[in-house]
């Protein structure tokens, strides 16, 4: 195991910071539980299946299941990537101005900054993309979210080459400590140059006193060349200062411009995979063959085809990966939407007692359960997206030595004010925009989880290591209400994720 830095060489006391700090991210994660599963029950109600078990006849179980799970991976990611990009782009502001001080690791300021640009940027994009597509549903039905979905999704790529030009143009603008460090070397060069120019006077004088014999002496030679001495290493100390300053934030700055590059790809990138499915799915829907066999075969067929040309790519990139796994796991949500119209489909066909229901009820019944099913998968899944975006920003934190209590209290008082805002404001932002808020703060609260998934590795001993794990796991079980089954397949993911080196 690496050392830590936190200084805690004792086996207890390593497992006491541990497990208190693996609570705190435990607890925030737990936390995020009820009001999800609360905010899933409003959805499945009647009001909301309305439009979605109108249009589930239409484009077929498999297409309603795709087109909810693109839907609802689309708001996960996007809100996730908009916080990490404000995120990052506040941080590249205060390294390239030079504000967060001399040591930008230990800045309080500069990852105060960021850590609220990106917690508050994915709650409010969130929230931003709840309502569009809450209003677009009611508006339009399930079709028109197909259109805004996809059209949405065709903008991005064009829109990610025009940001990339803005930040290097934002960039350029505001990067004056480039100019600061030559005023610097500028400065520390002339001092260097007036120091050698008044030995060289004191030695010249030196020598035509010795040459002319003279015996009047100013100054004791041993007190100035001490003087002189003690000026030169200062001079060489702010030499070897100054150019660590330089070389740590050309680091920093290079860093975050790398994390900007792989989230804005991700962005732009991700969800090609996921809506090319949803659009040929939806689309046999269309046009009358919904509930055929051939769907299935075909989009099997899809998604295969589609994996193995991203997976096999010599210029293989994070992107690829997040949208193959957005791609997979959408065609789970549409397998189970599918399976759960056939679960009533049996029932019905084993049902002996009474009269036979009708074909009609029967449908009814298999066009309300798949909706229920697609909705309450995409809702989980969606959840462990953004757990698991959110757990590559705090692992990588961890490991770059920002501070482990500051990045798991941080983003867990973070998301734990974003949750009581957002109840707060509850009324204004509906029903939609809440939904979407709240999977923002699951993705605040997963920076936190992330980083206690990453300290756990790197305690000296095992004691801390097994603690830290402990406090996540019971933490998340005991404020999330003992959902076992939940919690124990976020917290794997989001440790997967945290152990993940993107950069």
């Amino acid at each position: 195991m690496a050392p830590n830095k936190l200084g805690a060489k004792n086996p207890l006391r390593e497992a006491a910071m541990g497990f208190a700090l693996g609570a705190v991210a435990g607890c925030m994660l737990g936390v995020t539980e009820d009001p999800v599963d609360k905010m899933v029950s409003a959805f499945t109600s009647a009001g909301h299946l309305k439009p979605v078990m109108d249009d589930v006849r239409t484009v077929g179980a498999l297409g309603m299941g795709t087109l909810i799970g693109a839907t609802a991976l689309t708001i996960a990611m996007t809100s996730v990537v908009a916080g990490v990009i404000m995120a990052t782009a506040i941080a590249s502001v205060f390294v390239a101005t030079r504000s967060c001080g001399a040591s930008f690791t230990d800045s309080v300021g500069l990852w105060a900054s960021a850590g609220l640009a990106g917690a508050f940027g994915t709650t409010l994009s969130g929230a931003t993309l709840g309502v569009a597509i809450d209003w677009t549903v009611k508006t339009y039905g399930m079709l028109g979210l197909l259109w805004v979905v996809s059209i949405f999704t065709m903008l991005k790529p064009p829109l990610h080459f025009a940001f990339q030009f803005l930040y290097k143009q934002g960039e350029a603008c505001c990067t004056t400590a480039s100019t600061d460090w030559e005023k610097e070397r500028s400065q520390i060069e002339a001092s260097e140059m007036q120091q050698r120019q008044r030995v060289t006077v004191q030695i010249e004088q030196r020598i035509l006193q010795l040459e002319t014999g003279s015996d009047v002496v100013t100054t004791d030679p041993r007190t100035a060349w001490a003087t002189e001495r003690r000026q030169r290493e200062e001079i060489e100390r702010k030499k070897t200062e100054t150019k660590e300053a330089e070389t740590k934030q050309r680091t920093i700055q290079d860093w975050i411009n790398t994390v900007m590059v792989k989230y804005v790809d991700i962005l732009a990138f991700s969800g090609l995979p996921m809506i090319a499915v949803t659009i040929v799915t939806s689309g046999f829907g269309v046009v009358g063959y919904g509930g055929h066999q051939s769907v299935l075969i075909v989009l099997l067929a899809l998604v295969a085809v589609i994996a193995f040309l991203l997976l096999r790519s010599s210029d293989f990139k994070f992107w690829m990966l997040a949208g193959c796994m957005g791609m997979l796991a959408t065609f789970v949500i549409a397998m189970l939407t599918l399976h759960a119209g056939q679960v009533v489909v049996t029932t019905a066909m084993k049902m002996r007692v009474g009269p036979a229901p009708s074909r009609e009820k029967i449908m009814m019944r298999m066009n309300h359960q798949s909706s229920v099913e697609a909705l309450n998968a995409a809702f989980f899944v969606a959840k462990l997206c953004e757990l698991g975006l959110g757990a590559t920003v705090g692992g990588p934190l961890v490991r770059r030595a920002t501070g482990e209590v500051k990045v798991i209290m941080g983003a867990a008082l973070m998301a734990l004010g974003l949750l009581v805002g957002v109840e707060a404001l509850a009324p204004v932002l509906g029903e939609g925009g809440k939904a979407g808020a709240l999977l923002g703060v699951v993705g605040t609260a997963g920076v936190s989880v992330g980083a206690a998934a990453a300290l756990s590795g790197m305690w000296t001993t095992w004691p801390g290591t097994l603690a830290t794990i402990a406090g996540l796991v019971i933490g998340a079980l005991r404020m999330g209400k003992w959902h076992i089954v939940n919690i124990g397949l976020q917290v794997p993911v989001a440790y997967v994720f945290a152990m993940t080196n993107l950069f």
